[in-house]
């Protein structure tokens, strides 16, 4: 017996033990082992073989703590004892105790038996992140056939992936700071054909003095309990998320982006053709309506540039499989699971019926691709069906809303001027631009005129409110505008009338449709009349923006024109304010909705208007069109009207006037005056018409009016004959009797001309006749 075991037998002697009861060990000053007794290797499972020559921290974890051979850690006692002859220390005997309070060794079985049979994968770390000790499940789970293989390696040295860093860096933390953690996270594990949920607990093994020891993990396949959770949250999100547009593209684009990848690899809304118009498909039609793309969309993981789709790529999975499932759910009307088989082509299918109050709308499409989750499942089914239901309605909706839309949308244009008319007096240029983005056509239009005397008509209107109501409301004032203006009233007066129309209109509709009436009804209007021999506009307004006008050097402004009340008010008075439009300005008139457009403030939008008139352009069209882009980008919230104007004065030789004496004998002299200037004009063709015109209207003036009284022709594309004098009181067309000396003289004007009236002014009235000058052309009248 050498040295070390001399003293080591004379320990054993002192202390009463024997070499099989007493974990003993001896340990060079070089920290290696140099004996190690059969207690040794009972307590701790190391024969001599494997730990005589190795260092002694290759097992203690602390000062305390010894680690066993299958990897779990033993507290422990310790005593020390220096092994000395005559000579100087030659080492030190380590004597290893467990406490009093070891359990039996059947209580190590179970306790054993408690962690490789549990279910939950559990795994003991040291403090330095090194794997200590592992279930059975976690070696399933890793795909690794022993314990020794994953033991003293870090999780990130077995398994590969975010999640593990992450659970690496957590399992670090819970060392340093003793406290527990958990997360949750969705993975496939290599002993797995499939991801599954999975639910860790990470948490501090500690001693009795409450110092952390180690780390433990606990694992738990909770995907069932996450498959109900997650269908719960998929139906709750979708009543959050899908049904706020009513666009019927709109939200089927919302489906899917709801379903996937919470729900599904794929998704796909295929709608029935007319749905796309707001319409439904007739059941009587002789051959089915075709299906249509709505929206469709595959989570990223699940793209490939093979994929297959009812979108038309091409890809290894048949597009006709998953057709097939569409049409058999359509044909059926319930909802169809399927399955297709094809190694990395292979999915699940889930095919659903949207149907809506009795109606079919299309179908749904779900897929799930074989490897990438669990495949569909009955469960899935009702969830997919539950939420169908709920899009189906919100569909519906937006149908309804896609058709009404469009009736209003086709009555509002049907309404409006079909272009830009073309007039003598001016160029213009119109635009419309209805609301979009979820909101209802509004009641905003526009006109433009012909009046007599070559003048000119503009009116922008605006009804408050949305829908087909707004849009037929907007005829009817469009209607009666044009109506007013055909009698040529003032823009005050025109507005007095049409204020009366709304209001009497609005007292005469029925509890019914008043329901149907906003209860703050009411339009703005403007109306103007520009004159090209005077090159002056006459506006009134009610409630509505004022115009802007351009001048030809470049310098905008407001036309101040005085604020009237809105149509329907039946309140305060309308007044008109005139202003010179010379040669070269622009006049544009609006809505609300340009200015207001995104929400923002008027009057910074009115001066970025202004700027934006005011910049040269070669036509009026372009300048709509860069006025509309620049004021109306993003999302419109209200109908837009733009009406711009660029007058024109007629030419000093296109009109003749004259003073006449309130004589008889000047009707003579006015006829010869006129015959002379239309010879000058070359329209001696529409002489016998004119004179006997002027005769007519110049004698009625002389002899039941007041002077002064005055006679002007125009020329232009027609020629007009106008006599002005002081009195209020209109002539009346009347059929004279056989015996009546008078009364035909008026007669004969409306017989041989296209039309006359009367329009009154600030001083008088002015009567008016009008000839076609292409009529007079082709044909001179035969004195009755």
């Amino acid at each position: 017996m050498d040295r070390r075991g001399r003293q080591t037998d004379l320990f054993l002697g002192l202390t009463g033990a024997s070499d099989e009861s007493l974990a003993v060990a001896v340990v060079d000053y070089e920290g290696r082992v140099r004996y190690w007794s059969r207690g040794a290797e009972a307590l701790l499972g190391y024969t001599p073989g494997e730990v005589v020559d190795r260092p002694l921290a290759d097992l203690v974890v602390d000062e305390h703590t010894l680690r066993h051979r299958d990897g779990h850690v033993m507290t422990l006692a310790f005593r020390l004892c220096p092994l000395e002859e005559t000579g100087p220390e030659t080492g030190i005997l380590l004597a290893v105790q467990e406490p009093t309070e070891r359990v039996t060794s059947a209580d190590d079985l179970f306790v054993r038996s408690l962690f490789d049979q549990q279910p939950a994968v559990l795994v003991i770390f040291d403090l330095e992140g090194r794997i200590l000790s592992v279930n059975n499940r976690a070696l399933r789970m890793a795909g690794r056939g022993e314990a020794g293989q994953m033991r003293g390696r870090r999780t990130t040295e077995v398994l590969h992936g975010p999640v593990f860093e992450e659970i690496e860096l957590r399992v670090l933390r819970v060392a340093r700071t003793g406290t527990p953690e958990s997360l949750e996270n969705f993975v496939r594990l290599p002993g797995e054909t499939r991801a599954h949920a999975w639910a860790v607990d990470l948490f501090p093994l500690k001693d009795e003095a409450g110092r952390t020891r180690a780390v433990g993990l606990a694992a738990y396949d909770y995907s069932e309990q996450y498959g109900s959770r997650e269908r719960l949250a998929l139906l709750g999100e979708a009543r959050a998320r899908i049904g706020g547009s009513l666009d019927v593209t709109g939200t089927a684009e919302e489906l899917v982006a709801v379903a996937v990848p919470r729900f599904a690899d794929h998704a796909a809304v295929e709608l029935l053709e007319p749905v796309f118009r707001g319409e439904l498909s007739s059941p009587d039609a002789a051959a089915p309506a075709a299906l249509r793309s709505a929206a469709s969309q595959w989570a990223p993981q699940a793209q490939s540039p093979a994929r297959s789709g009812l979108d038309g790529s091409e890809a290894r999975t048949p597009p006709l499989a998953w057709s097939s499932a569409v049409e058999q759910c359509l044909t059926e009307g319930r909802a169809v699971l399927s399955e297709i088989a094809g190694g990395e082509a292979g999915s699940t299918l889930v095919a659903v019926p949207i149907r809506a109050r009795g109606a079919s709308l299309g179908a749904v499409l779900f897929v799930r691709r074989t490897g990438s989750r669990a495949p569909f499942g009955p469960d899935d089914l009702v969830v997919a069906e539950d939420l169908v239901a709920r899009v189906a309605i919100c569909l519906d909706n937006a149908r309804r809303y896609t058709r009404e839309r469009t009736v209003a949308l086709t009555l509002q244009r049907a309404m409006l001027p079909p272009s830009a008319p073309e007039h003598p007096a001016a160029e213009t240029a119109t635009r419309y631009l209805p609301a979009e983005g979820g909101s209802e056509v509004g009641g905003d239009w526009f006109d433009v005129i012909p009046l007599p005397g070559a003048r000119l008509g503009l009116v922008v209107g605006d009804v408050v409110g949305h829908g087909i109501h707004a849009a037929a409301t907007m005829g009817r004032l469009r209607t009666a505008v044009r109506t007013l203006a055909d009698i040529d009233l003032s823009p005050d007066e025109l507005l007095t009338h049409l204020d009366d129309i709304v209001t009497h209109g609005l007292g005469e509709l029925d509890d019914d449709a008043m329901s149907e009436v906003p209860g703050d009804f009411c339009a703005t209007c403007l109306y103007a009349v520009y004159d090209p021999v005077s090159g002056t506009c006459c506006a009134a307004r009610a409630g509505h923006p004022p115009p802007v006008l351009v001048l030809p050097d470049g310098t905008s402004q407001a036309f101040d024109l005085p604020l009237g009340p809105p149509l329907g008010l039946g309140s305060l008075p309308f007044e008109a304010a005139e202003i010179a439009t010379p040669p070269g300005s622009l006049l544009a008139l609006f809505t609300d909705g340009l200015i207001t457009a995104r929400d923002r403030d008027p009057d910074p939008a009115l001066a970025e208007l202004r700027h934006l008139l005011a910049q040269p352009v070669s036509s009026l069209d372009m300048l709509s069109d860069r006025v509309v882009d620049a004021m109306c980008s993003g999302r419109r919230t209200d109908d837009v009207a733009l009406l711009l104007v660029r007058p024109r004065m007629l030419d000093e030789s296109q009109v003749a006037d004259w003073d006449v004496a309130s004589q008889p004998a000047a009707v003579a002299e006015v006829r010869r005056q006129v015959s002379d200037r239309l010879a000058a004009w070359g329209l001696e063709e529409t002489g016998f018409v004119t004179e006997l015109v002027v005769s007519e209207l110049v004698t009625n003036a002389i002899r039941y009016a007041a002077g002064p009284i005055r006679l002007r022709l125009i020329r232009e594309r027609s020629l007009v004959c106008e006599v002005s004098d002081g009195s209020s009181t209109a002539p009346h067309l009347r059929r004279a009797r056989d015996f009546d000396e008078g009364g035909r003289g008026l007669f004969l004007v409306a017989q041989f001309t296209q039309r006359w009236g009367t329009r009154y002014t600030g001083n008088g009235k002015t009567i008016w006749a009008e000839q076609t000058l292409d009529q007079a052309r082709s044909r001179r009248p035969t004195a009755p």
